[in-house]
């Protein structure tokens, strides 16, 4: 009887408090749907910025050109859903391009270094639209971007269509330099792309294949199995390093007729290898490569490649030698790629090597355009341009004349504004500006500082300018920059946060983009690696080579990517590097 009862009253409940039903109800289908309430929230909500598009407000169209590193990052980073954001690029994909070296020899697999774009956009709370296309042409004038279908078969021609844009952000990258040597596009293999690296494994393996064969001279194994890397930066250092540790750690066993004819030579114009690190760093490639049979020719620079040989010309005496080879691999840093050249004629930057942007990453000369990567450098602005503007913004009362106080108000965007104060003061163990200030006054502290004073003063300021390196990881944080201020765009521009401007009124939109060096690494083969710290902290050996195992895999942009790598290493260790041509 009592459950009876149970059965009998149940009812009137919700007869009694009609809204308990309806929370029940929700809670059911909250309890089915796993978040369905969540689903129905962001459903509403593009459905209320749907409705904006139509009535009252227009999304702003971004458009933007490369899936790079600093298009990537940009991507990944935009999480304002006012945007309309259009993506344009002849890779639907994202390659961690630091590992390219490693596939070049099969210690990591061209698949587990790439992400596809449309899995990195897809999670976004804003729809994202990609274009597999090639921009071939910019017009900052009309706001458009002229394309053409980047893939091999169109039954109808070539595809070509144009977009329009409110916001373009420019991220496609550098191509390889070749400085007009004849032969180079012609017999020379590069290391920019996924396909390059397949290339260069290819060719590899051809090499000692051809080599085996009983018809081949025994001069002619010594010429294919000769493999030249022209550039001794990081890049072709690391390449070389992995060649090295292919051929004797894994090809000389299964080709141990070809083991006495491999040779490996690195090509270097300047005076050393790595010149960018560390003299010690330096040093220790040099003799290492030495010690693991790798033949370094520095102050060498190439002047022509045939199909068979490789001329170099020997700086000290001027002598041309012709070197036979089997294969060269170019790596001598960046180029501008024609689109980019054609697009900095239109805007009158036709004496640069690559775009000049302001220091918030605008295209000089351009409005709503961006530049990031490789295509781009950073044009800091000269202090000494703007000694007189900043004199009279700290010249409140006008009197021609100031002191130590009246600059303490404009001292912090100074710094901030032109970096290499800053820089400066650090070279002269300066406490701040204003201990520089007092170094114009000679004995007397308390003279009235005029504007000669402060020209005095700041003249050797600027020859602490540097250009940014065209770095994967300089164009990672210009994309997160970029975002950022995305992001934001609307909050900033009611409340500027930016320093001074001392030519116009008011403050900046943002603060500028100011780069963050981390450290650089360059492997040298036989698990062995050179780490180098900002403050000159360097670290060469095993150790450092485990640390670079671990940032790299941090760093890769999917957790898919990273188990892949991962997995590569350990597939690595045990069985060794693959040998197939597939």
């Amino acid at each position: 009887m009592s459950g009876y009862s149970f059965f009998q009253r149940f009812p009137k409940v919700f007869q009694t408090h009609p809204m308990l039903g309806r929370v029940l109800v929700v809670c059911a289908v909250t309890a089915v749907s796993g978040g369905g309430l969540m689903a129905f929230s962001d459903a509403r909500q593009k459905s209320m910025y749907a409705k904006s598009i139509q009535g009252e407000f227009k999304k702003k169209k971004v458009v933007v050109v490369g899936t790079g590193w600093a298009g990537t990052s940009f991507l990944k980073e935009l999480k304002n859903p006012s945007y309309d954001v259009h993506v344009v690029s002849p890779r639907n994909y994202f390659a961690f391009t630091p590992l390219l070296p490693s596939v070049t020899c099969g210690t990591v697999e061209a698949r587990s270094i790439v992400e596809p774009i449309r899995s990195i956009t897809k999670k976004k709370s804003y729809d994202v639209h990609f274009k597999e296309a090639k921009c071939y042409k910019i017009d900052a004038e009309n706001k458009k971007v002229y394309c053409q279908s980047s893939q091999d078969k169109n039954f109808d021609g070539k595809e070509e269509f144009a977009l329009d844009y409110d916001y373009l952000v420019i991220a496609m990258g550098a191509q390889s330099n070749t400085f007009n040597t004849p032969g180079v596009m012609e017999h020379a293999h590069f290391l920019k792309e996924v396909d390059d690296a397949l290339g260069i494994r290819k060719t590899v393996i051809d090499a000692f294949e051809r080599a085996s064969l009983p018809s081949i001279s025994e001069e002619e194994k010594k010429r294919i199995l000769h493999f030249v890397v022209v550039g001794g930066g990081p890049t072709g250092v690391e390449f070389a390093a992995e060649l090295h540790d292919y051929v004797y750690d894994d090809l000389v066993k299964l080709y141990p007729q070809s083991k006495d004819y491999v040779k490996i030579t690195l090509i270097e114009a300047g005076n050393h290898i790595l010149n960018m690190f560390d003299k010690r760093i330096s040093a220790f490639a040099e003799e290492k490569f030495q010690r693991d049979g790798i033949n370094v020719k520095t102050g060498s620079m190439v002047v022509k490649v045939s199909d068979k040989e490789i001329s170099t010309k020997v700086r000290a005496t001027g002598e041309v030698v012709n070197i036979p080879y089997g294969m060269v691999v170019w790596s001598t840093g960046i180029g501008t790629r024609p689109e980019i050249a054609d697009f900095m004629k239109q805007i009158g930057q036709t004496n640069r090597r690559v775009l000049a942007t302001d220091e918030w990453l605008r295209v000089e000369g351009c409005d709503n355009v961006y530049a990031l990567g490789d295509c781009a450098t950073v044009n800091q602005r000269r202090v000494m341009e703007d000694i007189s503007a900043i004199f009279s913004k700290a010249d409140k009362n006008k009197s021609g004349t100031l002191n130590i106080k009246d600059f303490h108000d404009v001292m912090d965007d100074i710094l901030e504004r032109y970096p290499q104060v800053k820089l400066y003061l650090k070279k002269k163990k300066m406490k701040n500006f204003a201990a520089l200030l007092k170094n114009t006054q000679e004995n007397d502290q308390n003279k009235p500082i005029e504007i000669d004073n402060v020209k005095t003063a700041l003249t050797e300021v600027d020859s602490q300018m540097k250009n940014l390196p065209p770095t994967a990881q300089v164009a990672y944080q210009q994309g997160q920059y970029l975002a950022d201020c995305f992001n934001r765009m609307e909050q900033c521009e009611k409340n500027p946060e930016g320093p001074l401007r001392f030519r116009e009124s008011g403050r900046h939109r943002f603060h500028p983009f100011r780069y963050r060096h981390l450290g650089q690494f360059a492997p040298l083969g036989g698990e062995q690696a050179a780490f180098q710290l900002p403050g000159d902290w360097v670290s060469i050996g095993h150790s450092s080579q485990w640390l670079w195992y671990s940032v790299y895999a941090s760093k890769l942009v999917s957790w898919r990517t990273r188990m892949l790598v991962i997995s590569d290493w350990g597939r690595r260790f045990i069985f060794g590097r693959d040998s197939s041509k597939i």
